[in-house]
């Protein structure tokens, strides 16, 4: 039997009241993981349509994985002066996006490593290529963009200015990991603290750019902490809304540490897919403001995937024509277009596709 603290809370969620951080962790701790799937499905059809599912056909690019921030759980970079180091050409990102548009692809979520070898004119002219070849730029993370804002001297204003006028679309969330001080001092000292990733994304919502929040759980936090890491975005969504300039979060995506190949391998129990249920459910209770929630198939699987649309997802992400910073780690899974058709259909909705800001094709 759910306690009476825990009916209340679910009964205030169904009924459109916004939730408070203890009643947040209280969920987590408490409540049954089917009453969370209703409430969380109650949440997202006040915001979407509830017959339907999007997904979106891009490409995961990684321009480089030279990175001289060292984060302790990533698999993919190689260190300054590694001949195992790559950039690609410009002939290479060309093929990519032929190879993406052949198959009804519209964008590159492009990302790379902090690579000191490389010049801010460099990401200007990465930027204008790609949107002349006709893809859409949902580039780089705040970690990157604050290096070019160093590079450049134009401030972070300036900065975001100057690529969203030479090409940049969007800004992924790529970095976040978890929004907490004592995480991120633990498990990338080098990338600063929450403070760095948020002034990043506030910058770009002052533009009335469109960015994603995202997660990585399950790497030493603590449930408490997860929910930091909701209430920080969720108060930065709510300063978005009220410029009304067309800026803010998209949407929110989380998935699981994926430990392989890092000095975390063996030492961190993997979440389980009930707790990234749980998880993705009170975030979309938690983050009212929030339109969409997607579902990290990618790294919990198909059937998973196809569950996370009953626990308030509305968006299956990416067919993920290309990813691979988390198969390095030792994970990866992909589908081509006929299979998300399947998965969603097979999961009770019809599917629409959608470009990197949501907007229907």
């Amino acid at each position: 039997m759910a306690s009476s603290s825990t009916v209340d809370i679910l009964d205030a969620v169904l009924g459109g009241r916004r939730i408070g951080e203890e009643e947040a962790l209280h969920l987590f701790q408490h409540a049954d993981l089917l009453d969370l799937a209703a409430a969380a499905t109650a949440t997202r059809n006040r915001h979407n349509d509830p017959a339907r599912v999007s997904y979106v056909i891009d490409r995961n690019v990684n321009y480089t994985d030279v990175c001289n921030v060292y984060c302790s759980f990533c698999a993919f970079y190689h260190k300054p002066g590694d001949p195992r180091g790559y950039l690609l050409s410009w002939d290479q990102l060309k093929q990519k996006a032929e190879e993406t548009k052949a198959v009804g692809g519209t964008g590159f979520l492009i990302q790379g490593g902090v690579n000191p070898d490389l010049p801010w004119t460099y990401y200007l002219e990465l930027v204008s290529f790609l949107r002349d070849l006709g893809i859409w730029v949902h580039g780089f993370s705040p970690v990157e963009i604050q290096m070019m804002a160093r590079l450049s001297g134009l401030g972070l204003s300036g900065t975001l200015q100057a690529l969203r006028d030479a090409g940049l679309g969007s800004i992924p969330g790529g970095g976040a990991e978890v929004l907490v001080e004592r995480v991120r001092k633990r498990i990338a000292p080098l990338k600063g603290g929450p403070e760095k990733w948020l002034e990043v994304m506030e910058a770009a919502h002052a533009l009335g750019m469109k960015t994603t929040g995202t997660m990585m759980f399950g790497i030493t936090e603590t449930l408490a902490e997860r929910v930091e890491h909701f209430r920080v975005l969720r108060e930065q969504q709510d300063r978005a809304l009220a410029r009304v300039n067309g800026g803010g979060h998209t949407a929110f995506v989380a998935w699981p540490f994926q430990s392989g190949h890092t000095v975390w391998a063996g030492k961190l129990d993997k979440p389980t897919d009930a707790e990234y249920l749980r998880t993705i459910a009170v975030a979309r209770i938690y983050l009212d403001n929030f339109p969409h929630i997607q579902s990290s198939w990618v790294t919990m699987g198909r059937k998973t995937g196809q569950m996370a649309l009953h626990y308030g997802c509305d968006d299956m992400g990416s067919l993920m024509l290309e990813e691979n910073v988390v198969s390095a780690a030792g994970t990866c899974y992909s589908v081509n277009r006929d299979e998300m058709h399947r998965l969603i259909s097979g999961a009770g909705f019809a599917f629409w596709q959608r470009d990197n800001i949501y907007r229907p094709l």
